[in-house]
C-alpha cells in the first residue's frame, strides 16, 4: 500500500493570490499536498483578530493533483479555523504562514497576520511554521528562499514541534546584502530582538476642512549589538529562526510576585 503523503496547510496575510503563496506551494507541492484558504484580498496586520460580526463565504480558486486553493473573505486566522472545519478531509501534518512579503521579526511579530496563522495551527496542536521575506515588493524574489523552506518544512514534518511551539522564520532580502556568493550566510537560532514603532501616525488636513491620519513610522532596534537576536541576524545576512510559544506568562516575574499581598 503507498504511504500517505503529509497534508499541509497554508495561508497568508497577502491575500490568495500573492506572489509569495503562490511561491510557497510552488516549494513545497513536491514535499505534501497541499489546501491553502487565504483572504481574498489584503490583511496584513490582523495579527489574531477573527470575524465575530460579519458572515463567512468560501470560494474554490483552483482544484489540481495535490493542491486545492480557496479563498476567504475573512482574516488570517478566519481561514484556518474554516479549513480546519470545513475543507480539509484530514488532520493536516503542519500549518504554513507565508511567504510573508515584508520583516515579521521583532514586535512586528505580535502584528503580523502571518503569525496569526502559525499561532492558530499551534493553538490547534498542529506543527506550524510562518516564512517571511524582508521585501514589501509585490513582486520580490522568492526562489533564493527554497532550499531553506524545503529543508525546514521537511524537518518539522519530520521531528515535529513541542506542543505549544511554533517557529517564526525570517529571511533576510538578498539585493540588501553585499555579494556573499550566496544569497543567505547560513542559519540563526535566536531570540526575538526589543524594538517599538515610532512616529507611527502622519496627519493630513483635507480639502473639505478636517484632519484625517494615515499609519506609517519608522522600526527602532532598542538592542541593535546584541548578537542573539533576530534583527542581528538579519541584518547580518543569517536566516531567523525564532521559536515562539503561545503560553506568554512571565515566569520569572510569576516567581517574584508569589509574596505579593494585595
Amino acid at each position: 500500500m503507498e504511504k500517505e503523503r503529509p497534508l499541509i496547510l497554508i495561508s497568508n496575510d497577502d491575500g490568495y493570490q500573492a506572489k509569495g503563496i503562490n511561491s510557497l506551494i510552488d516549494m513545497l507541492r513536491p514535499v505534501a499536498d497541499i489546501v491553502v484558504c487565504a483572504p481574498d484580498g489584503p490583511r496584513s496586520g490582523f495579527s489574531c483578530a477573527f470575524s465575530a460580526e460579519i458572515p463567512l463565504r468560501l470560494t474554490l480558486q483552483r482544484q489540481e493533483k495535490g493542491v486545492e486553493v480557496w479563498s476567504c473573505n475573512g482574516t488570517p486566522v478566519d481561514c484556518v479555523k474554516m479549513a480546519l472545519d470545513n475543507i480539509v478531509s484530514r488532520r493536516p501534518d503542519m500549518v504554513v504562514g507565508g511567504i510573508n512579503h515584508g520583516d515579521n521579526s521583532s514586535v512586528n511579530s505580535h502584528y503580523s497576520g502571518t503569525m496569526g496563522v502559525v499561532l492558530e495551527g499551534c493553538m490547534k496542536y498542529i506543527p506550524s511554521v510562518a516564512f517571511s521575506l524582508c521585501d514589501h515588493r509585490a513582486d520580490a524574489d522568492f526562489e533564493p528562499m527554497r532550499p531553506w523552506v524545503v529543508s525546514i518544512t521537511q524537518r518539522v514534518l519530520k521531528e515535529g514541534l513541542p506542543k505549544g511551539a511554533c517557529l517564526n522564520v525570517n529571511f533576510p532580502d538578498p539585493s540588501n546584502l553585499p555579494c556573499l556568493g550566496e544569497a543567505f550566510r547560513g542559519v540563526r537560532i535566536c531570540r526575538m530582538a526589543m524594538g517599538r514603532w515610532v512616529n507611527e501616525t502622519v496627519r493630513y488636513h483635507h480639502v473639505r476642512d478636517y484632519d484625517y491620519w494615515w499609519m506609517a513610522g519608522e522600526f527602532v532596534n532598542d538592542e541593535p549589538d546584541a548578537e542573539d537576536t533576530d534583527r542581528w541576524a538579519l541584518s547580518h545576512g543569517y536566516v531567523a529562526i525564532t521559536p515562539t510559544l503561545i503560553d506568554v506568562t512571565h515566569y520569572g516575574l510569576l516567581r517574584q510576585m508569589e509574596d505579593w499581598r494585595l
